[in-house]
C-alpha cells in the first residue's frame, strides 16, 4: 500500500505543494503520494485524526489551520511551540507531532536574495502564522524587527510569545510609512495579493517602499504581485514566496522520510505547475 502525505487546508486548489513534492518522491522512487485536501475548520479534528492510520507518513497544514491543528496534537516541536503555528506534522511511534519548517525555509530563501538578517532593519507585515515564523526566523538571525498587523492585538500577541528571542517593535499605523521607507527588508505575510478574492491587493498605498533594500512577498500566486512589481520598478531587489515554499517544503519532506529531496526538482515542479 502507497504511503500518504497529505496536505490540510482551506482551499487547497491553488497549492503547489503536491506537483513539487510528488515530483521529489518520483525522483527518489519512494512509494508514496502526496495529495491536498480541502479541509473546512470544522473537519479539521477528523482530518487530523486520520494521520493515525497505518498508511499516513505525516501532513502539511497551512491557511487557516496553522493555529488552530495544535490542539490535536500530542507534542509540539520547539520552533512550532516557540511560534504557535504548525506547518508539518510528523507521525513518532504513533505520536502525531507539529513543527515549523517555514522559519527556516524563509531564511534559506533569504539567502538566496542575497541578504544577510544580521543586524537588518526589518518590517514585516502581517501576524499570521507566516508573518509568526518569520519575526522568529529574523529574530534568531539577528535582525532587528518591526511588525504592522492589521489587528494590533495580533501583533502585540505575537510580541509577546516571541519575547524569549528578542524585542519587536510595534508599528503603529502612524508610523509605518517612515519605518517601511527605513527598511532594509519589507517582508509582505498577509494574505493580499493572493489568488481569488485578494488578488490585485496591496498591503501599503501607493508608493510606500524601502528607499533600498529588499522586498519578499510572501504570496507565490501569482507570482507577481502588485508589490512585487512596484518593487521591481523602483530598482529593489525583490522574491516571492516561491523559494520559500520551496526550502520549507524540502526541510518538511526530510522530516517525514529521513531524506533530503532534490531541490531543483522539486523548484522546476512548483514552476510548471504555476505555468
Amino acid at each position: 500500500m502507497p504511503r500518504r502525505v497529505l496536505l490540510l487546508a482551506y482551499p487547497a486548489g491553488h497549492s503547489l505543494s503536491p506537483a513539487m513534492h510528488n515530483a521529489a518522491l518520483a525522483e527518489l522512487g519512494i512509494d508514496a503520494r502526496y495529495e491536498a485536501l480541502e479541509v473546512p475548520p470544522s473537519a479539521l479534528g477528523e482530518a487530523v485524526e486520520a494521520l493515525r492510520r497505518p498508511d499516513a507518513v505525516g501532513a502539511n497544514v497551512t491557511i487557516p489551520h496553522k493555529r488552530a491543528v495544535m490542539r490535536w496534537l500530542d507534542a509540539l516541536g520547539e520552533e512550532a511551540r516557540r511560534v504557535g503555528a504548525v506547518n508539518t506534522v510528523t507521525v513518532e511511534s504513533g505520536r502525531l507531532v507539529g513543527h515549523n519548517t517555514d522559519g527556516e525555509g524563509f531564511l534559506r530563501a533569504v539567502a538566496e536574495l542575497g541578504v544577510v538578517p544580521a543586524g537588518t532593519a526589518c518590517v514585516v507585515l502581517g501576524a499570521g502564522g507566516a508573518g509568526r515564523a518569520v519575526a522568529d526566523a529574523l529574530l534568531g538571525a539577528g535582525a532587528r524587527v518591526a511588525l504592522h498587523n492589521r489587528t494590533p492585538a495580533r501583533a502585540r500577541a505575537l510580541a509577546a510569545d516571541l519575547a524569549e528571542r528578542g524585542a519587536v517593535r510595534l508599528l503603529a499605523d502612524a508610523e509605518l510609512a517612515q519605518a517601511v521607507a527605513e527598511a532594509e527588508l519589507l517582508v509582505q505575510a498577509t494574505a493580499a495579493g493572493l489568488a481569488g478574492a485578494a488578488e490585485g491587493a496591496s498591503p501599503l498605498p501607493a508608493g510606500w517602499l524601502p528607499r533600498s533594500g529588499a522586498v519578499i512577498d510572501l504570496v507565490y500566486r501569482p507570482a507577481q504581485t502588485p508589490l512585487l512589481v512596484a518593487a521591481r520598478a523602483a530598482g529593489l531587489r525583490a522574491q516571492n514566496g516561491l523559494p520559500m515554499l520551496v526550502h520549507q517544503g524540502a526541510l518538511a519532506f526530510e522530516r517525514w522520510f529521513g531524506l533530503a529531496p532534490p531541490l531543483e526538482v522539486m523548484r522546476r515542479a512548483a514552476l510548471a505547475a504555476m505555468a
